[in-house]
């Protein structure tokens, strides 16, 4: 066996694998036996099919998947030993590949083209700028999250006369078309909103369908009905009013702030208070922290030259997708794969000059911490922490290990980040929630 490697320029490379009799026949030798010892044909014994019989009807088959396992074998260790900084998978060079004549053929020649990451330089000093922005927390903004909160964790009462906000339940009519339906008037049309306030049980109300919400999502469900279907409920319909609930808001109770923060978080309104500013805060910062990555990747990969193999990744794309995907919907979407590409090939060479690691007990934390806000934050008592770990561990395991991978490289960026904060020029900056 001969494998020897051509570098075309920077980026793209030819390896060429020789293949002869000595390197295959073995294991054809050896397969072929196995299939020998358990080939069953009419007229002969179990195990005693003539070996010249089993070669003509297994002989190329076992011959083809044989020189491809070892093609597929020999690459890989090639690329390994030699520490090949390749992208994708080797391809078939087209233009090299001949007519393979399976029957008398013994010796092989096959060339496959490789991508290679190129050698780039970054730029990861205070010489690079960007704005870490804070996100200021208003008391407007914080009377609105109580104010959320209170009809949240409020009670629903019945009540015989309906105002702005309330529910409505009751009869539609249009023609001979009856049903019962609930509309929240809340997310209703201000205007057709004064058609239904003062109105008491038994009373009726007329009005457009497609003009009671701007959001035909809203109205589909309070019909049961699919978004197409809703096109076409149109025109006047009388609504007979049987019931009308209101939310009444919670008060600033115990029981109250153990609803909203767990059990004995916080026992007086002034801890409430606080603790909600610092919550808000809290959220706040995750957005922010959100945007810094974002400003970062792009802030790096626009100012690192990189030259990648773009001609070759566009054929890989179009071979691996197998059919999935056309050639010109890879020439439309290619520039946002290409900047993905360059920032996972940034990021992975800041993580190993800067030996950033990430331990498998980082990405069970990340996870964790994940559920536990799906869990409004609630911390579990000992007694759940088994429990707790098997949710976690599952989550990781699901859809093949992509959730492990996803949470492990969160953990990645969040470890540059803050290694981000120490090394480069952040400019800090205050802004609001709606900045």
């Amino acid at each position: 066996m001969e494998i020897t490697i051509e570098k075309k320029d920077s980026t793209n490379a030819n390896i060429k694998v020789n293949l002869s009799e000595s390197d295959y026949q073995p294991k054809v030798v050896e397969k072929l036996k196995e299939y020998s010892k358990k080939a069953q044909l009419k007229g002969f014994r179990p195990g005693k099919v003539p070996s010249a019989l089993i070669q003509k009807m297994y002989g190329k088959s076992v011959l083809v998947d044989e020189i491809n396992q070892l093609l597929s074998q020999t690459l890989n260790n090639y690329i390994k030993e030699n520490n090949l900084p390749i992208i994708g998978d080797p391809l078939p060079d087209n233009k090299k590949s001949v007519t393979i004549d399976w029957e008398n053929q013994k010796n092989f020649e096959f060339n496959y083209n490789v991508g290679l990451i190129p050698d780039f330089q970054y730029e990861f000093s205070n010489q690079l700028k960007i704005t870490d922005y804070e996100i200021e927390v208003t008391e407007e903004v914080e009377n609105e999250t109580l104010s959320n909160l209170k009809n949240q964790f409020g009670k629903n009462i019945s009540v015989g006369v309906v105002e702005a906000n309330d529910t409505v339940t009751g009869k539609l009519s249009q023609g001979e078309s009856v049903q019962v339906v609930t509309l929240i008037l809340a997310k209703a049309n201000k205007d057709l909103v004064e058609t239904f306030t003062s109105k008491k049980i038994s009373d009726t109300v007329s009005f457009e369908l497609d003009k009671l919400f701007d959001d035909k999502a809203v109205l589909a469900y309070a019909l049961g009905v699919s978004m197409d279907e809703v096109e076409d409920r149109k025109g006047v319909v009388e609504f007979l009013v049987e019931g009308i609930t209101r939310t009444e808001e919670a008060t600033l109770d115990q029981d109250f702030f153990d609803k909203v923060f767990g059990k004995d978080i916080v026992k007086n309104e002034q801890e409430f208070h606080e603790k909600l500013k610092t919550t808000i805060a809290e959220n706040y910062m995750r957005e922010s922290e959100f945007l810094l990555k974002r400003d970062l990747q792009e802030t790096l990969v626009n100012s690192t030259q990189m030259e990648l193999p773009n001609e070759f990744l566009k054929r890989w794309l179009l071979v691996t997708n197998q059919g999935k995907i056309s050639e010109e919907q890879i020439e439309k979407e290619y520039s946002f794969y290409e900047k993905e590409l360059k920032w996972n090939l940034i990021k992975n060479k800041l993580a190993k000059d800067n030996e950033i690691k990430v331990e498998n007990a980082d990405v069970v934390d990340k996870a964790k911490g994940m559920i536990r806000q799906q869990f409004g934050g609630m911390d579990f008592g000992p007694e759940m922490e088994e429990t707790f770990n098997n949710i976690a561990d599952n989550y990781l395991k699901q859809d093949k290990g992509k959730n492990y991978l996803k949470l492990y490289d969160e953990v990645l960026l969040e470890n540059i980040i803050t290694l981000a904060k120490s090394k480069i020029n952040l400019e800090k900056k205050k802004i609001s929630v709606d900045e």
